[in-house]
């Protein structure tokens, strides 16, 4: 696999950045070297990641019914907790572009993944509903800043592999989210029946991410010829270089409004809404096959069939994103199968459990195609940045309201009827709103006007 992402060359938005890494490293007694030394470790931290990502959440979902009794958590309080990510990830991440100017991307992303390790190990233990809340907080921050780094990283350090490298890291995310969905059940039971303990040694897969990033945080580097620029350059790519802060004193960018760019507006808003899918799945998908009469642990594993869905398509689909000129058609091939799904929940939640499990998982690589099209969206990396931020954030203020609005309708209804048909309703503007975020525009030629 990266032997065919050394060799691709997919098609980016991105202006040369100068010369050559290789022509930049072959003055240099043991540059190669060192560069690809240095290449092999982002991507390693890059994966690890995201392998922490998503652990934090669907760790919970499997165990939901667990910890609700051992907080004494009504429904609502449950939507409540399922809302929190969401929350955190608008809150925070908007942080994440003026961190990475000051500290380095690095340094916010090894930061981030000692965040999520902490508040991880703190949060089971912490007594009580609300220092739960602010344990899932303090992990919820580290993950709302990585989330809006990654996209940046992968730009800035690889602009052109784009769709491989957003691939790469959107199979890491998908292969962590479910495998914390299918192992958090039988591990628990292994080590004691604990859900505190359950939840805690997701904690040991988060410190192991910090490890990569440690050579980050003092170098702050920046890839070899980012800060070089061809005859006749007017701008300078780049957030994640600690030189970029000063880039628009020194006049060489124009500075970007989002909220001007309907592009930028639209791609929020499907992001806002395929996380308000993702994030009900993930927090309530194993209750409702539990509460159709599925065991804990098939619950568990279908959950893990959905999140683990994301693995394979995650990396062809940002491939495929990358070669079209719109990605409209694959925006709403993805919403059919999630309104398939979800037909197959209300209709027949056990007989046909696994189908819809399927259907389900294909309908969140959303996702995956959201962040490669926040690339593809911008022609700089300040251009990703600002918009990586702004759709993110954005769209996370969006789907605050999903899970927990499930959380209420099924306590006052007593069933998952009416959630559903949320679920079902909320997916027809996010198929609208994605098709216009997927027209072959740049946030630049709308945003700087």
């Amino acid at each position: 696999m990266m032997g065919l992402m050394a060799s691709e060359e997919t098609r980016t938005m991105t202006p040369p950045t100068g010369r050559s890494a290789a022509a930049h490293d072959a003055g240099k007694p043991g540059g190669a070297a060192t560069r690809a030394w240095t290449m092999r470790l982002l991507v390693l931290g890059i994966v690890l990641s995201a392998l922490n990502l998503r652990p934090a959440i669907t760790s919970l979902g499997a165990l939901l019914e667990e910890v609700r009794d051992g907080l004494g958590m009504s429904g609502s309080v449950a939507g409540l907790l399922t809302s929190v990510p969401p929350l955190c990830f608008a809150v925070f991440g908007v942080m994440a572009p003026r961190l990475a100017r000051r500290f380095g991307a690095g340094a916010v992303v090894c930061a981030g993944m000692a965040a999520i390790a902490t508040g991880l190990l703190v949060r089971p233990y912490a007594g009580g509903t609300a220092g739960f809340l602010a344990g899932s907080a303090l992990a919820l921050m580290g993950i709302a800043v990585s989330n809006v780094l990654m996209p940046v990283i992968v730009k800035h350090w690889f602009p052109d592999r784009v769709g491989s490298m957003t691939g790469l890291y959107s199979m890491a995310l998908a292969l962590g989210t479910a495998l914390a969905a299918a192992v958090t059940v039988p591990l628990t039971d292994t080590l004691g029946g604990s859900w505190q303990t359950g939840l805690a040694l997701w904690a040991g897969l988060a410190v192991a991410a910090v490890l990569p990033w440690l050579p980050f945080v003092r170098g702050r580097a920046t890839p070899p010829g980012a800060g070089e620029k061809p005859a006749g350059a007017t701008q300078t790519p780049g957030p994640v270089s600690p030189s970029a802060s000063g880039e628009h004193a020194r006049g060489e960018a124009p500075r970007l409004r989002m909220t001007r760019s309907r592009t930028a507006w639209a791609l929020a808003v499907f992001f806002g809404l395929q996380a308000t899918a993702a994030y009900i799945t993930m927090g309530w998908m194993a209750q409702i096959f539990r509460d159709a009469g599925v065991p804990a642990g098939t619950a568990g594993l279908l959950l893990a069939v959905t999140m683990v869905m994301g693995v394979p398509l995650a990396f062809v689909i940002p491939r495929l994103a990358t070669r079209l000129p719109h990605q409209g058609p694959i925006v709403l091939a993805l919403g059919v199968c999630g309104l398939a799904g979800y037909a197959g929940l209300y209709l027949a939640p056990a007989a046909g459990a696994w189908a819809w499990a399927v259907l389900l998982g294909v309908a969140n690589c959303a996702f995956p195609l959201a962040l490669t099209m926040v690339g593809m969206r911008a022609r700089t990396g300040q251009g990703v940045a600002r918009l990586s931020a702004f759709a993110q954030s954005t769209g996370y203020l969006i789907s605050i309201p999903g899970p927990l609005l499930v959380g209420v309708l099924y306590q006052h209804s007593g069933g998952w009827g009416l959630p559903i048909a949320l679920m079902s309703a909320l997916m027809i503007p996010q198929m609208a709103v994605g098709f216009l975020a997927g027209r072959d525009r740049t946030v630049e030629d709308e945003a700087a006007r």
